[in-house]
């Protein structure tokens, strides 16, 4: 399977930004499509956005649409999570995953079809 780490959290105030990168080794990177979830204390762990293979084809939650972004950049094996306007609900675990597919536009939506993850990064958005 391929490693993964993120990086990137930290604590902000509301209204703020961070970027979170994921690094991937071990694999071909460009063969996973790539996702990230969220966990709050005393909370399921929860779908962030996701992106294809090609970097074409993505997904948000509703909750962060508009003000978050995945990206990837394949040459380096890394996949970002862009997010702005920060609130204190989004305080949470932030967990990058990976799961290989055949197709370069398809994207896995349940957190059951992604076999391998980080460690997480804490995001701590204060009020």
């Amino acid at each position: 399977q391929v490693q993964l780490v993120e990086s990137g959290g930290g604590l902000v105030q509301a209204g703020g930004s961070l970027r979170l990168s994921c690094a991937a080794s071990g694999r071909t990177f460009s063969d996973y499509a790539m996702a990230w979830f969220r966990q709050a204390p005393g909370k399921e762990r929860e779908f962030v956005a996701r992106i294809s293979r090609s970097g074409l084809n993505t997904h948000y939650t509703d909750s962060l649409k508009g003000r978050c972004t995945i990206s990837r950049d394949n040459t380096n094996n890394t996949v970002y999570l862009q997010m702005n306007s920060l609130k204190p609900k989004d305080t949470a675990v932030y967990y990058c995953t990976a799961a290989a597919t055949s197709s370069r536009e398809y994207v896995p939506a349940n957190v059951t079809d992604y076999p391998s993850w980080g460690q997480g990064t804490q995001v701590t958005v204060s009020s």
